[in-house]
């Protein structure tokens, strides 16, 4: 199986994403992790292979990526895992026998490979709109299959590692509809930034570095961590480097200011979804509001390249300003987006005893890389 097939198959299914790709589970391959390409069938058979040998392209009602990682090596607990599938799995959830079928064999699947427990986190909507607003929508589907979970014994984790909430872009509206429904402010300062003489282009390979850097300064000054450069370099070049219809899969957008670079965003494409994933900026010409024209440009590429949705990856998970994404996402709702508050991830754990053991230590270790990480960063910058 090649990449194009796999990626042939998610794309006909509900709610495909670009973290159940081929290229994500290769990126994930070399930090550790090893992929499970499982389909399952209109005919009721369950698929799963790690090299991609599937004995069915065709007819798939459901599939997943999942990625699994030893824990240790050696010793009693050699055998111990962990497995995720991110954004999976791929299947049409008011289906309930499908829904049973699916669950069944991941449960099962978990226990077989010795897991701590299974994460997933599917694009299962459970309302959109903010919280108590006017038009908030209740999504009954998404809520039927949070207490399918529950009954099955899954839990909701602790250990989110996507945003939960998001704020999406309709792209099907005229370029015209897209700036009506921005905020006053947001189509001002795109405005602003054209008339300022930034300038917006497609970056190259040649780029990457100096977006590493750039990006490593954002997080400094934002505050939050980022991974090694080796990392980015894997992701970043092996998703522009991988085409969809001819085109990249994944461009990187950078602002410019008399030849510049003052701000970048990296835009991925897949299946019709568009995806604003890294964001960076410089305080260099932040008055000339960069960052206001690159998501313009990048809604409009999304569009040209056949993508009905943007989504802008993240949301508060309270929606005032005491969460700390408050700002981004007063930012992003002014770009005229829709909040969508999706199910969240959720872990089964085969062996509750180990689950509590690894719940408690675990977060102690990320606190401990965290840190680490920030001065990593700084020290890279020599900051």
């Amino acid at each position: 199986m090649t990449n194009n097939i796999w990626n042939e198959i998610i794309s006909k299914l509900p709610n495909p994403h670009f973290l159940q790709t081929y290229e994500w589970g290769q990126v994930k391959a070399k930090y550790g992790w090893t992929p499970f390409y499982a389909v399952w069938t209109d005919d009721g058979k369950f698929y799963v292979s790690t090299n991609y040998q599937l004995p069915v392209t065709n007819n798939c009602s459901a599939a997943c990526l999942i990625l699994k990682k030893q824990i240790l090596s050696q010793g009693f607990s050699a055998r111990l895992s962990i497995l995720y599938a991110p954004k999976g799995p791929l299947l049409d959830w008011s289906n309930q026998s499908l829904q049973t079928r699916v669950l069944n064999d991941l449960q099962a699947f978990a226990k077989k490979q010795g897991a701590i427990f299974l994460k997933v986190d599917p694009d299962i909507v459970l309302g959109r709109g903010v919280p108590d607003s006017e038009g908030e929508v209740t999504e009954n589907s998404g809520q039927a299959a949070r207490v399918e979970l529950t009954h099955r014994g899954w839990v909701y984790s602790s250990d989110q590692i996507q945003f939960r909430n998001t704020v999406l872009i309709d792209l099907s509206a005229s370029e015209e509809e897209m700036l009506e429904r921005m905020k006053p402010k947001t189509r001002y300062n795109i405005r602003l930034s054209e008339k300022k003489g930034v300038s917006v282009r497609v970056g190259t390979l040649g780029d990457l570095p100096m977006l590493y850097k750039m990006y490593a300064e954002t997080s400094i000054r934002d505050g939050f961590v980022i991974r090694d450069e080796n990392y980015y370099m894997t992701v970043w070049k092996l998703f522009m480097q991988s085409t969809v219809n001819g085109q990249p899969s994944t461009v990187p957008l950078i602002a410019d200011v008399d030849n510049q670079p003052v701000a970048a965003i990296f835009l991925f494409m897949f299946a019709g979804h568009a995806y604003y994933v890294y964001g960076m900026s410089r305080n260099l010409h932040r008055e000339k509001m960069p960052t206001y024209l690159l998501q313009w440009e990048a809604m409009k590429r999304a569009k040209s390249n056949g993508c009905s949705v943007y989504d802008l990856w993240g949301a508060p998970e309270v929606f005032d300003e005491s969460d700390s994404m408050w700002g981004v996402y007063r930012f992003k709702e002014g770009l005229g987006g829709r909040v969508v508050r999706t199910l969240g991830a959720w872990d089964y754990a085969p062996n509750k005893i180990w689950y509590k053991m690894y719940s408690e230590i675990i977060p102690r270790v990320l606190d401990v890389m965290r840190s680490r990480g920030k001065a990593r960063t700084k020290q890279g910058l020599g900051a």
